[in-house]
């Protein structure tokens, strides 16, 4: 079972909503959701994530990191179709591992949680080194956004 922000330290002050509208190209032949377009879903919503908060993709590139995801968790709860319009929460865990872990919460347009998830993404320097600590440029972000 997935763990959700009540086993987490989540940084509520720190979250995202992301509104999308289901394209034709996502659904199978019955017009529902295909189960892999919710992980694009999520990476909707951490790029939303990392634009408001600045600390985008190109953001960590910028101080000469990548952040591969390792970890990939979802939980669908009712379909989405078709032309509706969704959105997905993205909050960020302040997690004392050197790792950058989100949660989702995709709703449809009557309100309704569909799909709940978690990402988990590392710390890798330009030279391909695994990060055992937080990058500086990180811990400082982190500093600035913790209360």
């Amino acid at each position: 079972m997935m763990r959700r922000k009540e086993q987490y330290k989540v940084l509520d002050h720190l979250t995202t909503s992301y509104e999308f509208r289901v394209r034709f190209n996502e659904t199978d032949p019955l017009g529902i959701v295909w189960h892999g377009n919710y992980i694009k879903y999520f990476e909707d919503g951490r790029e939303a994530f990392g634009r408001k908060y600045g600390i985008s993709y190109l953001d960590v590139q910028a101080a000469g990191y990548t952040t591969p995801i390792v970890k990939t968790l979802t939980e669908h709860k009712l379909p989405l179709r078709y032309g509706e319009t969704a959105r997905v929460e993205t909050a960020l865990v302040d997690s004392i591992a050197a790792k950058m872990i989100f949660l989702f919460t995709i709703y449809n347009e009557k309100g309704e949680v569909v799909c709940t998830g978690e990402t988990v993404q590392v710390f890798v320097e330009e030279g391909g080194e695994l990060c055992l600590t937080y990058p500086p440029f990180y811990q400082k972000w982190l500093d600035s956004v913790r209360i």
